[in-house]
């Protein structure tokens, strides 16, 4: 995909190859930890008949996976066209085509281009995105119950990644960057939009948070 949705060169890097290579993995290993884990989280908030919005879900193995466990629906937003045929594959696989809706949308710039719902997964998305207000304001607010995201723990070592990534992308001539987005800020953005995150006390390179979205009054949570 190239024009409106991929100014910064998603494309570039995350190729066809790159997407047939995740497809590949899944199918021999299933999910990587960081994305079982997410999974679970979800699982633990309650999935079972929930409409599933995920940012950046590539081939979709994610997601897949949550409607296997009791999810209804699940829209899936990219910004790179070059998962698509992996993405197709797979779902046609797991005979979930009717459930999924794969779609090309910045959310950041068009916010209403999509419906909410009751669950909203970012998984290795923010910091690959330029503008964390933009897009995981937009995310919270399509969220009626719950957000679940990872990025990067602050380290020396995931800021050495992140530079060595970043020279990597400028030495071969392709835009795409990541950031390090500030934990602070990513945690005030989800406050400012109505949700409430939870410590996350895992270790490792990545931090994963759940926030959650209090009921309306006279409403159900469920």
């Amino acid at each position: 995909m190239t024009g409106c949705c991929d100014p910064r060169g998603y494309d570039a890097t995350f190729t066809p190859r790159f997407a047939h290579r995740l497809a590949r993995r899944y199918r021999r290993r299933g999910l990587d930890r960081l994305s079982a884990q997410v999974v679970q989280r979800c699982v633990d908030h309650g999935i079972e008949g929930a409409t599933v919005l995920e940012i950046g879900g590539g081939v979709g193995s994610l997601h897949l996976e949550l409607l296997r466990r009791g999810a209804a629906t699940a829209t899936n937003l990219e910004l790179a066209g070059t998962y698509e045929h992996d993405a197709a594959e797979l779902l046609a696989e797991a005979g979930l085509t009717d459930r999924v809706q794969c779609r090309l949308l910045d959310l950041a710039t068009d916010p209403d281009g999509v419906e909410s719902a009751d669950v909203v997964v970012l998984n290795r998305v923010v910091c690959c995105y330029p503008d964390l207000a933009g897009l995981l304001g937009a995310a919270a607010g399509h969220a009626r119950r719950l957000v679940v995201l990872t990025y990067p723990r602050p380290s020396v070592v995931t800021r050495a990644i992140l530079v060595a990534e970043n020279a990597v992308e400028a030495l071969f001539g392709r835009t795409y960057r990541a950031f390090a987005h500030p934990p602070e800020e990513i945690l005030a953005v989800l406050r400012a939009h109505g949700l409430e995150p939870a410590p996350d006390r895992r270790g490792g390179l990545w931090c994963l948070v759940s926030a959650t979205r209090a009921p309306v009054p006279g409403t159900s949570a469920a």
